[in-house]
């Protein structure tokens, strides 16, 4: 395969603290001859682990972006045993715009994977994450919430893996990372999503959402603080003491499909449950109003299996196909 056209301005084999970026070719009316400048900033020192830190995988999750923008400015050689590489905005495109995705392309860089080196501005991004960065890391924290349409009781979240001991390992990072509940998540399209790539390479990889409503809030943003600390101890490249709410994570499992609540109607969302809720089979969980005429009864939606209500769809505009709901399981740990 043909290399990269992305040149990264930081030594990643150089001791030391460094900000800089990855510079990716862009030819544009507003630039004929410019560049898409991804920031990063890589702190190390001598052997140790690598971790791999990125928020903006969707640019309008702030949380991340605004955690490691803070941390990159914070962290130093002295505090590192081993190597940090911190990417606050990975679609910077996207970041810079306020949106899922890229407003170059409309790509949705967690649905790139593995990227292409010739292919769009997100599938070359995704593609130098894929074959440059991903390779150097033991261990990669992605930070995400839930964006202008979706919103989540805050939790970190790892996947069933083929390896017990990778996955054990990943579910051990989530608990570690210390927000209120651990997800064993199941996902609707995991072929091209970041988090496959980094797992299929047999890292430790850690995903969170840390709320969502495409804004963030002081109790997310010190959440993903508190996280990316302990995250960093978790992996080994610093020392300290973990910062952990006073009761364990509840540990909620994702088992399968049936925990995405999927509309089929269009109109105008009613949700009869709160985040956080707990709901039984049969429980009305959603209403959706025709806004076509008036005298129509809405649809509604009943929860198809028990569960916890982890996420909901923020704006009450819905069409068909939008997930309002998404529900998930207590299990023992």
């Amino acid at each position: 395969m043909q290399a990269t056209t992305i040149t990264a301005t930081v030594d990643f084999g150089r001791d030391g603290k460094q900000h800089g970026f990855l510079k990716l070719p862009y030819s544009s009316d507003r630039s004929a001859w410019g560049c898409i400048m991804i920031p990063i900033t890589q702190v190390k020192n001598g052997a140790g682990p690598t971790v791999l830190l990125t928020g903006g995988n969707h640019g309008d999750e702030y949380e991340g972006i605004t955690a490691l923008f803070k941390l990159a400015n914070r962290l130093e050689p002295g505090q590192v045993q081993g190597r940090v590489i911190i990417v606050p905005a990975m679609n910077y495109p996207a970041v810079r715009n306020g949106s899922r995705t890229s407003p170059i392309d409309k790509g949705n860089m967690n649905r790139s994977f593995p990227g292409a080196p010739a292919g769009s501005m997100t599938e070359r991004i995704a593609d130098y994450f894929n074959r440059y960065l991903v390779p150097l890391c033991d261990y990669a924290l992605d930070l995400h919430s839930g964006g202008k349409t979706l919103d989540f009781i805050p939790f970190s979240a790892a996947h069933r893996l083929p390896d017990p001991a990778q996955e054990a390992a990943c579910i051990e990072g989530a608990r570690r990372f210390g927000a209120p509940d651990v997800v064993v998540m199941f996902e609707l399209d995991s072929a091209s999503l970041y988090d496959t790539a980094v797992e299929s390479q047999g890292k430790v990889f850690v995903t969170t959402e840390l709320g969502g409503g495409g804004t963030s809030r002081p109790e997310t943003i010190a959440l993903a603080d508190r996280g990316v600390h302990n995250f960093l101890i978790f992996a080994g490249v610093t020392e300290g003491d973990y910062q952990l709410p006073d009761t364990p994570p509840r540990l909620l499992d994702m088992p399968d499909g049936s925990c995405y609540m999927m509309s089929e109607h269009q109109g105008l969302l009613e949700l009869c449950v709160a985040l956080g809720d707990e709901v039984r089979t049969g429980d009305l969980v959603a209403r959706i109003h025709t806004l076509e005429r008036t005298g129509q009864a809405p649809a509604e939606y009943r929860a198809q299996r028990d569960g916890i209500v982890a996420g909901r769809r923020h704006p009450a505009l819905i069409d068909i196909g939008d997930t309002f709901a998404v529900l998930a399981i207590e299990i023992d740990a």
